[in-house]
């Protein structure tokens, strides 16, 4: 299982070729953001005006006294971030703070490391990339929400509450988005009058890598990770030791002691804690997996006898993407293939998956065997390919050799499709990462488009619309061993979220 990744390769949002440009100038910043906060944040909090605060007591006028934060680092592929995003909503639900919704992260631009082999990145040091990796986003015009992308309407309309990263860095860091604004709601944000670029201390603060005195009400940093943490809930279990526990052999070699306790994250995190005073908490990454009959670092279940959230967890066993990427995916399958198909999932050049051809064709191979043999198929056999291989890198490959069977009919997916190009127009428009969560009131929507340059760039849907392609296949569907991308169809196909 590949624990620490996920995603497809070529298929992944990737940086653009161009050098990374040099990270913003720290500031020393002494206007309050009181003000700012006063005329537009509702109906988070109501603050009253204050005098010049030194850097040192930022927080005292960032407070949001009646809403609380989660923030967390995502990483990796998209697949386990969307695995973050319901382990974040989740936590969100169980201490009652409104969840920040990241962008979806470049493949791999953050790296967790492995928390089996008990090597993972601190998790401030997660949550310092995390934040420069979304300004770079912004600053290349790349900003894309994760629910934009992934439906979370089902779960926000009463059981957490979420603000999208955008309006949070607008009003809380006073950070200029208009660069990653595709619609007028989101430029909106723009005609907030900040009076001072505070993103570089928000990183400070969020990030925990610089400490900085008298911020406890202001933020608080969690910094236990999976090498000595497994986050639970309601399991009379509290500072027990976990299952899984680094081996003798493991602990000589990298001359570790880590000790994995189980510990009840309300009761930790919750009312009458230390964290439960501040106004943004702050996780590293919420990633978890099964692993040896454990789990690496969440292990909250439907067992809980919170109905609440036992629901939700019920809930978030599957968010579809977007009604736009879905549409697409199945008008695909009725309007171009035009009858039942066979998906293969074929992941061959990222990771460890690009020393296992053999393995992965070996399956497809199996699988067009045996629907050969089946004699309620007449005329060829129609195929959805979706791999990280280009096309053009087929030759002497087992998909050159289906492309010529005149046996089988090929199709593939690219970015250029008109239908995954009316998809990304379509995810662009709708603005739901921005309509999913809390927004500013009094802000001039309608008017809203003249104060910032809307970017031309659209969203890279085609590895989401390929899946909701495969998930439409009535033949069956092939995917790669041990890919979450694999995982992922199948859990569409078992929700049946394509209804040809």
């Amino acid at each position: 299982m590949d624990w620490s990744g996920g995603g497809g390769g070529r298929r992944w949002r990737t940086r653009p070729p161009t050098p990374r440009s040099k990270p913003l100038l720290y500031l020393l910043i002494s206007l309050p953001l009181s003000l700012l906060l006063l005329l537009y944040l509702s109906p988070f909090t109501s603050l009253s005006s204050s005098p010049p605060l030194p850097a040192t007591s930022l927080c005292s006028s960032l407070s949001l006294s009646h809403e609380r934060f989660l923030w967390y680092a995502p990483h990796s592929g998209f697949t386990n971030q969307v695995g973050e995003l319901k382990n974040a909503l989740l936590l969100g639900a169980i201490l009652n703070r409104t969840v920040v919704i990241p962008p979806a992260l470049d493949h791999h631009a953050v790296a967790l490391g492995s928390c089996p082999k008990f090597r993972v990145s601190k998790p401030a040091t997660l949550r310092a990339a995390v934040w420069d990796h979304i300004m770079e986003l912004i600053r290349d015009q790349r900003y894309v929400s994760m629910a934009d992308i992934i439906d979370i309407s089902s779960v926000t309309a009463s059981m957490v509450r979420t603000i999208d990263f955008r309006v949070f860095a607008s009003i809380w860091c006073g950070q200029d988005i208009k660069k990653a604004c595709f619609s007028s709601m989101c430029c909106s944000l723009s005609t907030i009058k900040s009076v001072s670029d505070l993103s570089d201390q928000c990183r400070s603060l969020i990030s925990g890598l610089d400490t900085i005195k008298g911020t406890g009400k202001c933020i608080y940093t969690v910094e236990e990770d999976c090498r000595t943490t497994v986050w639970t809930y309601q399991q009379n279990a509290d500072e027990e030791l976990d299952s899984f526990q680094p081996d003798e052999g493991l602990k000589k070699k990298k001359n570790i002691s880590y000790i994995r306790t189980r510990k009840d994250v309300y009761r930790s995190l919750g009312p009458g804690t230390v964290a439960d005073r501040a106004s943004v908490l702050a996780f590293g990454t919420v990633f978890s997996a099964p692993y040896k009959g454990s789990q690496l670092y969440i292990d909250i279940h439907a067992s809980s006898a919170d109905l609440k959230i036992k629901d939700l967890i019920k809930k978030i066993e599957f968010l579809p993407f977007a009604s736009e990427i879905m549409r697409a995916g199945r008008e695909f399958a009725i309007k171009r293939i035009k009858g039942p198909f066979l998906c293969a999932q074929l992941r061959l050049l990222d990771g460890q998956f690009k020393n296992h051809w053999k393995g992965t064709f070996s399956a497809l191979k199996d699988k067009l065997k045996t629907l050969n043999q089946d004699n309620t198929i007449s005329g060829a056999i129609d195929i959805f390919i979706m791999t990280d291989l280009p096309k053009e890198n087929w030759t002497k490959t087992y998909l050159e050799e289906i492309d010529r069977d005149k046996k089988y009919k090929v199709y593939t997916l690219d970015e250029r499709d008109d239908l995954v190009v009316g998809a990304a127009k379509g995810v662009r428009k709708a603005e739901m990462g921005i309509k999913s969560g809390f927004f500013p009131r009094n802000l001039d929507v309608q008017g809203a488009q003249e104060s910032c340059e809307l970017s031309s760039h659209l969203p890279d849907v085609l590895l989401y619309v390929e899946q909701s392609v495969c998930s439409c296949a009535s033949l069956g569907f092939v995917g790669t061993a041990g890919s979450t991308i694999a995982e992922s169809i199948e859990v569409m196909r078992k929700n049946n979220v394509c209804d040809l």
